[in-house]
């Protein structure tokens, strides 16, 4: 069992006047009953009390205490960097864990606020997914437009091909240029078929998650009136209530 070690301290004494030893006994009374000690652990694994802690020891933590013994504050060890990581991960982990929760729970209050039954949110998702398809439909009818006027140009450069002239350069010129543009409506169109499945998708999960809540309603009303019943039926069995 490790023991107590209490360091001694060292005084050394010094003549001074009366008149200068009482104003020094007066200054130093504060600094005596403000003063604290630290118990530490030394390397033999004796418990010292101490007016310091070593630098040595500091890392393996220590007490401090009052006068009188008792503990006013307990610095704990540092930790290895083993036990940083893991410490780091935890509350990583934590912090996560409580972000999803307000994730959550805000997500569910705005569906209660936005919506009373599944139907709102189909009706909602419709809504959504018909302005999408009515851009889609534009940029479909644009693409056909292109593809249009390629043909037309094709065709009259065909026409002189087939006639012994060349094919004027402006004409080649403007079929390159709509081809690009049909390349460009092509990636519209993708990222408007995109964004369909990306709106579908999150209201589908809205649907889940209000069917959910309203379960979870339901279950809560379930029990009241179970609570209820069984407090009426508490009641009629004893007259005294």
């Amino acid at each position: 069992m490790p023991s107590l070690y209490i360091r001694p301290m060292t005084l050394k004494f010094t003549a001074f006047p009366p008149a200068l030893a009482a104003l020094l006994l007066q200054l130093a009374a504060p600094m005596v009953e403000s003063a604290n000690l630290y118990r530490y652990t030394n390397e033999e694994g004796n418990v010292v009390v101490d007016y310091q802690v070593p630098a040595r020891y500091i890392a393996q933590g220590y007490e401090v205490l009052n006068m009188e013994g008792v503990v006013l504050e307990v610095v704990p060890r540092q930790l290895t960097e083993e036990e940083k990581k893991v410490l780091n991960a935890q509350q990583e982990l934590e912090a996560a864990a409580r972000a999803e929760q307000e994730r959550l729970r805000e997500w569910d209050e705005s569906l209660l606020l936005r919506y009373s039954t599944i139907a709102d949110i189909e009706a909602a998702e419709e809504r959504a997914l018909r302005d999408l398809r009515i851009r889609m439909s534009i940029l479909k009818g644009n693409k056909r437009s292109l593809k249009q006027q390629v043909e037309n140009y094709q065709a009259q450069a065909a026409d002189l091909e087939r006639s012994g002239q060349q094919v004027d350069v402006a004409r080649l010129v403007a079929i390159e240029d709509i081809q690009e543009e049909i390349q460009a409506t092509d990636r519209s169109i993708n990222d408007r078929a995109r964004e369909i499945e990306e709106v579908q998708a999150a209201y589908q999960r809205d649907k889940d998650r209000f069917a959910m809540l309203l379960e979870v309603v339901e279950l809560r009303k379930s029990l009241l009136a179970k609570q209820q019943a069984e407090r009426d039926k508490e009641k009629r069995s004893d007259p005294r209530r």
